[in-house]
């Protein structure tokens, strides 16, 4: 097999020309990945078992290499990422060689799901998704409840002027439909991006490399295509919220209006920068994403806008699904913005990947503590609250025990976070019972997964590279995209 070599400008060529169903074929690829991650034998290669711990270097001047190593069975591989120089580094302060994940190496095997439905009830007595998820104590919200999401905010007309101009200093949001702005959102040389680059490299089971190729767009784009595995479950998807405005905002929104596009009706761009969110909207706006971009209007607004609080709940409020995208330190909103009662009136879908190390978040720890919370006791019910499901869904139990911010700074537990892939698995074992207790058990997961409170938390895995980088040298070698190298020993 001839080793494939594919360029930031042609890992970008690529994605840009993937059709919805080139990316619902990679979307399920991955799926099966993680699947196999969460709950496979020593059969299956992409089982957790074969997946080494990653490894980061960090030298005197803070800079910090990380090395996230993968295996599907069939092909091995590496991605090398190299973080931007800060005052301290992903994995903590200290200098030297750091093995990532071995603390919590017996993790999964003690939180691990069986398809057996006696290991699977098991499961369910020992969190608050499980213990009854038939009975959980927030029943679905009504859709004409406490949104208003028909309802503008006070705005004034965002043109393409507005766009090229510095970030407005006023009480009016600059928001409404972008009309003929055009341009990239890619930061050109010199500006300020945050996203790690590096390469990934495949090696095909006889040792030789298949593959060879630039992370930083892969990076972003697989992350979006992981998050999306719950977005298409949602049943209502109407507003989206995005805090960010670089590679992994674009990437959601792209994603999330190609695949469903038409149930969208508003988005809302909320980043520090003002002139950043222009730049990502005129990116949006260019003629050749007419055919993704549908009719949804789009809104955009920055953290020193005079309004900003009410703007910013305004947002949180009436999104239905929430995409958190910046290397934020801090909570980008207050907690009771969604746990207050008010905003518990409905449920939404909110993501967060952006933050990677221990002491960043992006979500109040208290948004993560209210969804494990067991079911009242005192006898209240809010009927028209959206119902919760008692877990933290993430890519990696060992992952996001050590790495994620707002898991650790919540302090929860393995049994309080259900991976995706594990969760799919739980599905399919309530669907092999026949009683009617696991019946509605699975009515009512299913229920929490299209309509509920879910909150899903990623610091990425080396697998998902490696699989969603195999699928694109498939269709770079069928495109011709690329360089080619046949004889490489």
């Amino acid at each position: 097999m001839p080793l494939t070599i594919l360029s930031g400008a042609q890992v970008r060529t690529l994605l840009l020309s993937l059709s919805r169903d080139d990316v619902l074929t990679l979307q399920h690829n991955l799926a099966e990945a993680l699947r196999e991650y969460s709950t496979g034998s020593q059969e299956e290669g992409c089982s957790a078992s074969y997946q080494p711990h990653r490894t980061a270097i960090t030298g005197a001047d803070g800079g910090t290499t990380i090395f996230m190593p993968a295996s599907t069975g069939k092909m091995t591989g590496v991605k090398i990422l190299s973080s931007p120089l800060t005052a301290s580094s992903p994995f903590g302060e200290k200098r030297g060689c750091t093995t990532i994940g071995q603390e919590f190496a017996n993790t999964r095997q003690s939180a691990k799901v069986s398809l057996a439905l006696e290991e699977y009830s098991s499961r369910r007595s020992s969190s608050s998704l499980s213990a009854d998820v038939s009975s959980m104590s927030l029943t679905p919200s009504n859709d004409g409840e406490g949104g208003g999401d028909d309802s503008e905010v006070e705005t004034s007309s965002f043109s393409s002027s507005n766009a090229g101009s510095s970030s407005p200093r006023a009480s009016k949001s600059y928001m409404g439909n972008v009309q003929q702005v055009s341009g990239k959102a890619w930061p050109a040389v010199g500006a300020r991006d945050s996203s790690p680059r590096g390469t990934l490299t495949l090696v095909g089971q006889d040792g030789l490399p298949i593959g060879l190729i630039s992370a930083q767009d892969l990076t972003a784009f697989r992350t979006a295509l992981t998050s999306l595995l719950g977005f298409n479950k949602r049943k209502h998807v109407k507003t989206i919220t995005v805090f960010g405005a670089g590679r992994q905002a674009y990437w959601h929104i792209r994603l999330a209006l190609l695949l469903r596009g038409p149930e969208v009706k508003r988005v809302y761009i909320i980043n520090r920068s003002f002139d950043r969110a222009a730049k990502l909207l005129r990116d949006i706006y260019a003629p050749g994403n007419a055919s993704w971009r549908s009719n949804v209007k789009f809104h955009a607004f920055s953290s020193d806008f005079v309004e900003y609080s009410r703007l910013c709940r305004e947002a949180v409020r009436k999104a239905d699904v929430i995409f958190c995208c910046t290397p934020s330190l801090e909570p980008l909103f207050p907690a009771e913005f969604l746990t207050s009662t008010e905003g518990r009136r409905k449920g939404r879908f909110v993501v967060a990947i952006g933050s990677y190390k221990s002491h960043m978040t992006e979500l109040h720890p208290d948004i993560l503590k209210h969804e494990v919370k067991p079911p009242g006791h005192h006898g209240h019910h809010y009927h028209k609250h959206a119902q919760r499901g008692g877990v933290v869904l993430v890519d990696s139990l060992e992952m996001c025990l050590q790495e994620a911010g707002e898991i650790v700074q919540a302090g929860l537990g393995p049994h309080q976070l259900v991976e995706i892939g594990e969760l799919m698995i739980m599905r399919h074992a309530a669907r092999l019972g026949i009683d009617r207790q696991k019946e509605e058990s699975e009515q009512s997961m299913q229920r929490w997964l299209e309509s509920g409170n879910v909150v899903y938390k990623s610091v990425g895995l080396g697998l998902m590279d490696l699989v969603t980088g195999g699928d694109l040298v498939d269709i770079a070698r069928k495109r011709g995209v690329g360089t080619f190298i046949d004889d490489f020993e």
